[in-house]
């Protein structure tokens, strides 16, 4: 995942922010540069990797499911953009292991990542059905497994 990593006081990690908004972090002075890369700025400013926020925030929100909540870029983000059956890189489709036709929801353990072909071969089936195998089983990914 691209953009600016940025840590809460405390040294954990909170959240990706686009450069835009880190910029606008460091110009209101509620975060500071814990890490920039080499030589390049942004006007005024390093350019941050990493920014460090001045003051502590509570994280309740994270607290009180355990969860993250299910989305497309953090699923693809769990599977390293490999397709789950052919094994390739650069998969950016979504498949539904029991597909949404049949009910199947958009949650951790019923979507994979997929190459076009291998989900175009499997279409409204489920793997099993298409005669196709799954290389890794779906899970639930921490929050800190996301903003990597």
């Amino acid at each position: 995942m691209a953009g600016v990593l940025v840590l809460n006081a405390g040294y954990e990690p909170l959240q990706r922010v686009s450069l835009a908004h880190a910029v606008r972090m460091l110009h209101r002075r509620v975060a500071v540069v814990e890490e920039a890369v080499d030589g390049r700025t942004f006007g005024p400013y390093p350019l941050p990797a990493v920014l460090r926020l001045v003051r502590y925030v509570q994280m309740r929100w994270r607290h009180r499911t355990g969860v993250p909540t299910w989305s497309r870029a953090g699923m693809l983000a769990r599977d390293g953009h490999r397709c789950a059956y052919c094994g390739t890189g650069g998969a950016l489709t979504v498949d539904h292991l029991v597909p949404r036709s049949r009910g199947g929801a958009s949650s951790w353990l019923n979507t994979v990542a997929a190459c076009g072909a291998c989900n175009h071969r499997k279409r409204d089936r489920t793997p099993a059905e298409a005669g196709m195998r799954l290389r890794v089983e779906p899970r639930v990914p921490t929050h800190l497994e996301l903003l990597k």
